[in-house]
């Protein structure tokens, strides 16, 4: 019964850390999934020192211990759930506040456990069964590839309560058939009928409840008076919660002017994971209650488009609860095609919440297609009078820095570029963001479109773009061709009429900006001015925000933290400074130095003082080979799972997807490795160098491979999508399997007593490189990341392979 009880504690153990990454995204933010890797991979390391110092005691109770630890694994799965979102961690006073370092740290700590009683699992089987060693893996890896890729359709069928009390079930029951045929299965069997009674009833409490940050903007408007949820949807894209406000009524109408003579009908606010709050706005047809869509910012493309309106097309990316789809109807688009992710979205507008909406959706002219925006773009062959990308983010999120790290594919120069490949002649595309001082986003934006034309062959950018603000909004323009003096006119009445600010238009003269939403000096208008100048590069090195375009290598638009600026904003943190820093990056770099604090303490340290009991020689160059083995094969791992979440469409996809991948298919190449080893043995010479050859050639293949396939097939069907992508892993995924288990082969038969030291140094690389890689994603991109992954794979290869 070991082997399938194995293949069940891995299954559980990454689908809890795939839904742990889900809770923390509702919870707190989606950055901190990469804290989730790295915690996971602490309990791997430290499981693996454990069983180092004890394994002369754990040896003679194997079946005991294995389903001791199985058991425990169990309940600190549901423990640790319900305790670490009652440590009152908030990661808005990161920066300010050396206190919460210390909460995250127990956060850290706390989810750590589970995966250090899976992990022991694991190791145990390892160290006291070493002569199964490949099987052991392999089953390792199946359990662990098929519990990534199950947890994602049981997320669309329960919600992360429910899912833990499945998962914790499945660990009780792994934990009964390794104790089945345990000397002390009597009294292991009275503890796990006692945790199963425990469970079914915490199945039917609210104890397991989400305790979301009172930061977020659902928790806020939770606390007006007569506000209410209606309605709830749950699935691995979004946890989606509806809220009415019958005695203080929601006016969400982003980029509204001050001179409006309009008010916005009746709304229902929907909340994504606790924030990015979008309306459903009442609408019974008539087009006098949504008329204040007209003195929006984002209301100026109609302005330009030709007339009659009835012969505009409009596509509208990311239509979420329907705002700018009303808003096209409005001004009498021909035809709208609304593309939109989510489909528990689109069922509230359409079904549950039809007649509040009315014919939205379910008009004529509307064209609602489910899928990815820059997929739908990608498989689409029409051309469009106005692109339109409206706001996909919630004011809060954007103002806060909590999407310092969010991978976005909308917002690079390569989908800028797709966008503008739609246009007809004469068309519009339209990106309204929210206002942020200084101008971080606006200016990033300007110089995505502005490399986004060049790189389409365009020698004058600065003859199509146009840009106006309100108070909290800006609308950027580019058309598919020239500016001309009627256009023009047009902006400057349009912007006259609502009290917008014209931050640039061709020609513009500079007394024309900041004239009714008054700022200290023109900050918008000089931004884009330089961004248009040959001194745009300087420009952009000076600047005090990352503002250079993103691109599908570094795709991380929100991205605007400089390290050189950190010491003078915190040096300001008193008057209010640190409210610039981009927080959501230092977390993952806060991370970094916790796990390698914590995995020195937990994993280095204990080892370093235990009793060696090996021959001369082995220890160093086992050790340092293990290490490197663990930074290279997540290296790989997480590059992949960024690169991914452009294809897949969302970063839980692509996380379920690449891991499950590559565990699957390095389980089976661990199986694999055994013959070839033998193989090999037989004709005196170690497999290993040709191993990360192998590797190294794939890898470099699928770097320059990959950008055209995702290109040219990410408008396939999401089922087709996640076949192909398993497919394209299965190869690099089934070499690189075979290096750990060719190297504790070597140990089991020179030297078995390092085995579970193997496991922990292991670990500890792991655990470091999950926060490391995205690091250094950010900053040099994921070629740069996967080449480093690769120079590690050969150095290992050069320790170990003679």
């Amino acid at each position: 019964m070991l082997l399938p009880a194995i293949l069940l504690i891995s299954a559980a153990a990454i689908a809890f850390e795939i839904l742990l990454m889900r809770v923390l995204s509702i919870v707190q933010w989606h950055h901190f999934a990469w804290m989730v890797i790295s915690l996971a991979l602490l309990g791997y390391g430290a499981s693996g020192t454990a069983i180092a110092l004890g394994k002369r005691w754990l040896t003679p109770r194997f079946e005991s211990t294995f389903a001791a630890a199985a058991l425990l694994f169990s309940i600190t799965m549901v423990l640790c759930y319900m305790l670490g979102q009652r440590v009152p961690f908030n990661a808005l006073e990161v920066v300010w506040e050396p206190r919460q370092m210390l909460y995250l740290g127990l956060m850290y700590l706390l989810f750590m456990l589970p995966f250090f009683f899976a992990a022991a699992c694991v190791g145990l089987a390892f160290s006291c069964r070493s002569q199964w060693v490949a099987r052991i893996y392999l089953f390792d890896l199946l359990g662990a590839g098929s519990g990534a890729l199950a947890v994602i359709g049981l997320l669309f069928v329960l919600r992360p309560p429910a899912a833990l009390v499945l998962l914790a079930a499945l660990a009780l029951v792994a934990s009964i058939a390794a104790g089945w045929v345990s000397p002390r299965r009597r009294a292991l069997g009275g503890l796990q009928i006692a945790w199963a009674v425990a469970l079914a009833l915490l199945a039917s409490s609210d104890l397991l409840a989400l305790r979301m940050s009172q930061f977020k903007g659902l928790s806020q408007t939770l606390q007006t008076v007569d506000a209410s949820v209606i309605a709830r949807r749950s699935s691995p894209l979004a946890q989606l919660v509806v809220v009415e406000s019958g005695r203080i009524p929601f006016r969400h109408a982003p980029g509204l002017s001050f001179a409006t003579r309009h008010l916005p009908p009746d709304q229902l606010a929907v909340f994504a994971d606790g924030d990015s709050m979008s309306v459903i706005n009442r609408w019974q047809g008539d087009q006098e209650s949504i008329a204040y869509l007209g003195d929006v910012s984002s209301a100026l493309p109609y302005e330009l488009l030709p007339a009659p309106p009835a012969r505009n097309r409009v596509l509208v990316l990311g239509a979420g609860a329907g705002s700018d789809v009303l808003q096209a109807l409005y001004h009498g688009a021909a035809s709208v095609d609304a593309v939109e992710l989510n489909p528990q979205m689109l069922e509230l507008v359409r079904e549950t919440f039809a007649d509040f909406t009315g014919p939205v959706y379910g008009n004529a002219r509307v064209n609602v297609h489910l899928g990815e925006a820059r997929g739908f773009v990608a498989r689409s062959a029409r051309r469009y009078d106005l692109v339109q990308l409206g706001l996909l983010d919630s004011f809060a999120a954007s103002g806060s820095g909590v999407q310092a790290l969010n991978e976005n594919y909308l917002y690079t120069v390569e989908a800028i570029g797709e966008y503008l490949g739609h246009l007809r002649p004469g068309g519009l595309l339209a990106i309204t963001r929210w206002l942020r001082i200084p101008p971080r986003d606006s200016l990033k934006l300007t110089a995505t479109v502005i490399a986004a034309l060049r790189q389409a062959g365009v020698e004058q950018p600065h003859q199509r773009l146009a840009v106006i603000r309100g108070w909290n909004t800006l609308t950027l323009l580019v058309k598919n061709g020239e500016l001309d003096a009627g256009e023009l006119e047009a902006i400057r009445q349009f912007a006259r009429q609502r009290s917008f600010d014209t931050v640039y238009y061709p020609g513009m003269p500079a007394q024309e900006a900041n004239r009714y939403n008054r700022l200290d000096r023109a900050w918008f208008h000089e931004g884009v001015t330089a961004l248009l100048s040959p001194q745009a590069e300087a420009y952009m090195r000076q600047y005090k925000f990352n503002i250079e375009p993103p691109t599908d290598e570094r795709p991380y638009f929100f991205n605007f933290f400089r390290w050189r600026v950190l010491p003078e904003v915190l040096s300001l943190r008193e008057r209010g400074g640190a409210g610039l820093v981009e927080w959501g990056y230092l977390v993952p770099a806060a991370t970094l130095l916790q796990a390698a604090l914590a995995g020195a303490l937990l994993i280095l340290l204990p080892l370093a003082l235990a009793p060696k009991k090996w021959p001369s020689g082995i220890g160093g160059r086992a050790g340092t080979y293990f290490f490197l083995l663990g930074l290279a094969f997540l290296f790989v791992e997480i590059v992949f799972i960024q690169k991914f979440i452009l294809f897949l469409s969302h970063p839980l996809y692509a996380v379920a997807v690449v891991l499950a991948g590559f565990l699957v298919f390095a389980g089976l190449g661990s199986g694999a490795s055994q013959r070839l080893a033998q193989r090999a043995g037989r004709r005196g010479r170690s497999p290993l160098p040709g191993v990360v050859a192998g590797i190294a050639l794939l890898a470099l293949a699928y770097a320059l491979a990959l950008p055209f396939v995702f290109e040219r097939l990410i408008g396939l069907p999401d089922g087709a999508k996640i076949l192909l992508s398993l497919l394209l892993i299965a190869p690099l995924a089934f070499l690189m399997g075979m290096p750990f288990p060719l190297g504790l082969a070597r140990l089991s038969s020179r030297a078995p007593e390092f085995i579970p030291w193997a496991w922990g140094i292991n670990g500890f690389a792991s655990v470091i490189s999950a926060a490391l890689a995205i690091l250094l994603a950010i900053e040099f991109g994921f070629t740069v990341v996967l080449l480093l992954a690769l120079a590690l794979y050969a150095a290992a290869a050069a320790i170990l392979g003679d």
